[in-house]
């Protein structure tokens, strides 16, 4: 309960519901679009690099690989979950069904950097090594989804986009993808020494950029929910929130099997329990265009975003807590 008020009235969260709330009451408070694509990009390259340095410390071990393959598999398994429980909970039609599943098997890189922050008040240490499971998990849960929309009709031929080689373009060279992988490469070549130099630039200021970041996630949030949340019926609205707990049981199970620590499995389980609202949207619009972002843009980014950064990480600490003694 200490931990999960701690990460609740911390800075950031705090941050985040300011912007959530005034969204919802129509403030006129906005973060210019450029200003918050600059500070997105500074935290996934700070991310990027403090992992590439954890990971410059430690070899590759087989325990570490496990731990990758473990992010993969649940990265393709989830939204095979997803999709059969909102197709059973919602009215929505198999391409939205599918649209959204893959959201929920992606990943959340803010999600994850809050996470970061909570795991780290509550006392337990994450391996740099979990970044690059991140960067791992982007991608196969939207293969996953454009298997189920094809083997359930939603798609006639084709996926769109995929003969041209825009989608696969869309997916590995996304601009997340892009900056995460590359920094967690220059952090793991030039290592601690490196680092050094640019930690007043990506060190100290890192929380207070943070909290700005989410502020405009807040208002962006409270946008989505405000706009959409007539697309959605009360069976859709409900899987954004019971998704990621059922996300989160599972790898948790994952965690305990293959003896992660506390602070690791805190990780992996924020990772799987998020959803993407940057990665997959963009392939989406690509490979399944008839799908509505109003439907997996407010599922993900306004419902399910929101429960994750308030209940759903102290939640996911004390779960990790539970699997690993």
């Amino acid at each position: 309960m200490e931990a999960a008020l701690s990460t609740i009235l911390s800075p950031i969260i705090l941050f985040f519901i300011l912007g959530l709330v005034a969204a919802l009451f129509r403030s006129q408070m906005n973060v210019p679009e450029a200003f918050a694509k600059g500070l997105a990009i500074y935290l996934m390259m700070a991310i990027g690099l403090k992992g590439g340095v954890e990971m410059a410390k430690n070899p590759m071990t087989g325990e570490i690989a496990l731990v990758f393959a473990a992010g993969i598999g649940l990265s393709f398994f989830i939204p095979m979950v997803a999709f059969f429980l909102l197709r059973a909970s919602s009215k929505l039609d198999i391409t939205n069904v599918a649209a959204a599943a893959a959201h929920y098997g992606s990943i959340s890189i803010v999600t994850f950097v809050a996470a970061g922050e909570a795991v780290e008040l509550a006392g337990f240490q994450a391996s740099g090594h979990l970044v690059a499971v991140a960067a791992l998990m982007e991608t196969p849960a939207i293969i996953t989804a454009l298997f189920l929309a094809a083997r359930y009709g939603a798609t006639k031929g084709p996926v769109a986009g995929s003969e041209r080689g825009e989608l696969v373009r869309e997916v590995l060279l996304n601009a997340s993808v892009v900056v995460l992988v590359g920094a967690l490469l220059i952090g793991w070549i030039v290592g601690t020494e490196g680092m050094v130099k640019v930690a007043p630039f990506f060190v100290t200021p890192f929380q207070g950029v943070l909290c700005l970041f989410l502020l405009d996630m807040g208002l962006a949030a409270g946008r989505g929910l405000r706009e959409g949340w007539r697309q959605l019926d009360i069976g859709t609205i409900a899987f954004g929130l019971y998704m990621p707990i059922v996300s989160a049981l599972i790898t948790a199970t994952v965690a305990w099997a293959i003896g992660m620590s506390t602070g690791d499995a805190a990780i992996l389980i924020t990772l799987a329990a998020s959803a993407s609202y940057i990665a997959v949207p963009a392939a989406m619009r690509l490979a399944l265009p008839k799908a509505k972002p109003s439907v997996y843009l407010t599922l993900s980014l306004g419902i399910t975003f929101p429960f994750n950064v308030t209940i759903g990480i102290p939640f996911y600490i004390a779960l990790a807590t539970l699997v690993t003694g």
